[in-house]
């Protein structure tokens, strides 16, 4: 059975910067993965970058320094 869990999602202006930041989590470790652009989140892309809160907490201000463009983010309901 599926069960909905709580998660951070990144949402990006280009799909560029969104495949960029799945390089620079893998390069750091930071645990996450890219999904479809879930409907709750109005974004100039249709990708995100879905990660634990944890995580989130842990690197929040390193992956706010990026480059990468963040639009923004939010905490989300999503199934794991």
């Amino acid at each position: 059975m599926r069960t909905k869990k709580k998660f951070i999602v990144i949402a990006f202006e280009t799909t560029t910067q969104a495949m960029a930041m799945e390089k620079m989590c893998g390069e750091e470790n930071i645990r996450g993965r890219l999904i479809p652009l879930p409907p709750q989140i109005d974004a100039g892309c249709g990708l995100a970058w879905r990660m634990e809160i944890e995580e989130f907490t842990a690197f929040k201000d390193r992956l706010l320094s990026l480059p990468q463009g963040i639009e923004g983010f939010t905490e989300l309901e999503l199934y794991s």
